[in-house]
C-alpha cells in the first residue's frame, strides 16, 4: 500500500520561482529512488485560523507564504529504503546558505493511507 511523505514549508514570496527550481532539481533524485509521484503547491487561499493554520503551523511571516508538497511511495519500505539513498547521495547535500526557506520551521511526516479515491489501473 502506498505511503506519503507530507510537508508544509514557509517560502519568502520573492524565493517563490528559487523554490520551484530546488525542487525541480530534487525531483528525478526522488523518483530515482523510487518514489512515484512529488507535488508541490503554492499557498492561494490559505484562510486564517483562531486556533490554528497552515500559517501558524510553519510560523509564516509577513512576506512569507505557505508551500504543502508531497510524495508518493509505493510502500513505507519504499520510502525507508530511498531516504536512506538520497540521504547519502551527494547530490542531496544541501548548500544551507542557498535554501530558499527555513528549514528549521518546516513541518513535516509520514502517513499512512486511510482513503485513497484514485481510480485503479
Amino acid at each position: 500500500m502506498a505511503y506519503i511523505d507530507g510537508f508544509l514549508v514557509p517560502v519568502p514570496n520573492d524565493k517563490r520561482e528559487a523554490y520551484r527550481e530546488m525542487a525541480a532539481t530534487v525531483a528525478p533524485l526522488f523518483r530515482e529512488y523510487g518514489a512515484l509521484q512529488l507535488v508541490e503547491c503554492w499557498g492561494d487561499d490559505i484562510p486564517v485560523g483562531k486556533t490554528t493554520d497552515f500559517r501558524m503551523a510553519v510560523k509564516a511571516e509577513e512576506h512569507e507564504n505557505v508551500v504543502f508538497s508531497w510524495i508518493v511511495w509505493p510502500s513505507k519500505e519504499a520510502r525507508d529504503a530511498g531516504n536512506a539513498k538520497l540521504m547519502a547521495d551527494p547530490r542531496m547535500q544541501p548548500d544551507m546558505d542557498a535554501m530558499p526557506f527555513d528549514g528549521k520551521r518546516m513541518v513535516f511526516g509520514g502517513f499512512s493511507l486511510l482513503l485513497d479515491t484514485a481510480e485503479d489501473g
